[in-house]
């Protein structure tokens, strides 16, 4: 998730550009960059943040070096994926003479091949990027027309896409596309047309915007802009007129940046799959496989979610890949004189990668010989630097404190790490694997199934708004989901919550279940539907009150519970990615009801840098 700006009209650019992306921060501050058309060519300031200082607030000092009398440019604000976060890193991007540029927001799966191909034919590579491939077809393509070479462009590259290019050729010209990934056209006073990743960017210009579906571009030029598919077929657009105020624009429209990351999911999810299946149907890690041989054990380490998410993947590498598997938090790891010697593999799991819990326990793993692999959702964090191999999710920034793409995306990575082991191992039959990816790649659809069903799960949300405390049940995978969800709730509602694996809810806590306790249910796992079945009829025995969230063809657990979320059809293994949704969204609206700071809980920070 990264922010793009570009601007083409009669006043001077650079200006309007740095505005743009200081609106856009929240989408990507490790690297920042403006490029604007000159006579003589493309010229670019971009930066990595560095000694502390942000990216944006360096850029904004050295703005003074872009010539005034520019009058079309682009901008980029960056959430690395591609590469670490350094100066050639930074986008814009240009071709090996300068003459063109492009920024570019989404992940080019095919970089490598493209990359290799374009070498051969001469290009010079600035950056480790995927992105900068997009520029070089660019000029490759280029016969005087600008949007036909990104036409060609577009035919060549696989993978998700905002992209806004120009040409030292064009003066006034900006070309502009999209799939999976979005991007709007403001229409402004006099000419002035903005091309933007996000609404936010262009507000304090315009309120009139365009905004592009998945495979069409925009031509802004002379003043005017054109729509067309990829194939160069005339598009007509209607302009939008924005409503919101600036506050609420950054946020897309939404109240909160927690409901607009729970509702980036589906595409969070897409995102951290690119890649990662090969042509062969396998999972692809990018990393090499010598570094997995001669494994017998993992340790699974991380904090609060983090160590949630580590619970999923214990379960999966025991079952799919029979190896023995732990979990630890980090905070304890390191004083239990764990056993770790070279044919242990620790995987870190850290939305940051800067917790420090979880960068004491990487040392110790370090220090044992074990073999490191860090989850993070930040390219150049300390832990990924630090680690052995680095395995990300490709979530975007996370504003609110409370993580909920973040933590989906981890379950996304602990079930590719869990096939891949399983498959080198030799313990997974083909046709299974198969089947899992294939619903893997369905998961996003079934997840956006579940968010057009808010209005329930707001309803569920009020008897939990007035209690004061809350119980989370469920068996197997169930459990460490309803461990998360207890957690959510707690961290932005002040609701005191806890999770227990169902059967053990009568040995003691049963004793504090009344009518006014309500008792959250969690049940997909097929094998467990009658023992928690179970569980939930000793909670109706004492008066409780339960509301669960289950597989849709749990039909006994509809008769005796109050009130039930069903689920949309997915197999057991692969149920944590959807069954978290309605949690993380109920927990959200009981913070609402109680007129809580949903994005910044108190007490709480986003990244914990102390023990």
């Amino acid at each position: 998730m990264c922010g793009i700006v570009g601007y083409a009209g009669r006043r001077p650019a650079a200006p309007l550009l740095l505005a743009g992306l200081q609106k856009l921060e929240y989408r990507g501050y490790d690297s920042a960059g403006i490029a604007l058309l000159t006579p003589e060519g493309v010229r670019v300031v971009k930066t990595a943040g560095h000694d502390g200082v942000m990216a944006m607030e360096i850029l904004a000092g050295q703005i003074d070096r872009l010539p005034a009398e520019a009058t079309t440019g682009i901008g980029h604000t960056r959430w690395a994926t591609h590469g670490r976060p350094t100066d050639n890193n930074a986008h814009p991007h240009l071709d090996t003479a300068g003459e063109f540029a492009v920024v570019h927001n989404g992940i080019i799966e095919n970089y490598l091949p493209l990359r290799a191909r374009l070498r051969e034919a001469g290009c010079v590579f600035q950056s480790e990027t995927d992105s900068e491939t997009v520029v070089h077809l660019l000029a490759h393509y280029y016969r005087g027309d600008l949007a036909e070479a990104l036409r060609r462009t577009l035919a060549d590259i696989s993978g998700s896409f905002a992209l806004v290019g120009m040409c030292r050729h064009h003066p006034g010209q900006l070309v502009a596309a999209r799939r999976n990934a979005p991007l709007i056209v403001g229409a402004g006073a006099e000419g002035d047309f903005f091309v933007a990743s996000d609404i936010p960017a262009v507000l304090t210009e315009t309120r009139e915007v365009y905004v592009l579906e998945d495979g069409e571009m925009a031509v802004v030029s002379d003043g005017a802009v054109s729509f067309s598919d990829f194939a160069g077929t005339a598009r007509a657009k209607t302009v939008m007129r924005v409503t919101w105020d600036a506050a609420a624009a950054e946020k897309g429209g939404y109240e909160h940046f927690m409901l607009k990351e729970i509702d980036e999911q589906p595409r969070a999810l897409q995102d951290t799959l690119y890649g990662r299946v090969n042509r062969s149907g396998l999972v692809d890690l990018g990393i090499r496989a010598e570094f997995f041989a001669g494994v017998e054990r993992v340790a699974l380490v991380g904090c609060g979610t983090a160590y949630h998410a580590g619970l999923i993947g214990r379960e999966l590498l025991e079952a799919w890949a029979q190896l023995p598997a732990e979990t630890a938090i980090a905070s304890e790891f390191r004083y239990r004189r764990p056993l770790l010697d070279e044919h242990t593999l620790v995987v870190l799991i850290s939305q940051s990668g800067e917790t420090a819990d979880t960068l004491a326990a990487l040392h110790e793993a370090r220090k044992n010989g074990a073999r490191v692999l860090v989850v993070t959702n930040v390219v150049g964090s300390t832990a990924a630097r630090e680690a052995d191999e680095v395995l990300f999710t490709w979530a975007g920034p996370e504003i609110a404190v409370a993580s909920t793409k973040a933590y989906t995306t981890q379950l996304e990575v602990m079930v590719l790490l869990a096939l891949y082991l399983a498959t080198a191992r030799g313990r997974l039959a083909a046709e299974y694997s198969a089947a899992l990816l294939a619903e893997l790649q369905a998961l996003p659809a079934k997840i956006t199934e579940i968010l057009s069903r808010k209005e329930q799960l707001r309803r569920m949300a009020v008897p939990i708004s007035r209690a004061g405390s809350a119980f989370f049940i469920g068996r197997g995978l169930d459990w460490a989901v309803a461990l998360e969800g207890a957690l959510k709730l707690k961290e932005i509602s002040y609701i005191h919550a806890e999770a227990y694996a169902a059967g053990e809810l009568k040995h003691g806590t049963l004793a504090l279940v009344t009518a006014d306790t309500p008792v959250l249910a969690v049940a997909t796992q097929r094998a467990l539907y009658d023992k928690t079945l179970s569980n939930v009829e000793e909670v109706k025995a004492r008066e409780g009150r339960v509301l669960a969230v289950a597989a849709s063809d749990n039909r006994e657990l509809g008769d005796a519970a109050d009130e039930v979320f069903w689920l949309p059809p997915v197999s057991d293994a692969l149920a944590p990615l959807v069954t978290i949704v309605p949690l993380q969204l109920i927990a959200y609206y009981a913070a609402v009801l109680r007129g809580n700071h949903v994005d910044k809980p108190r007490n709480l920070a986003k990244t914990v840098t102390t023990e």
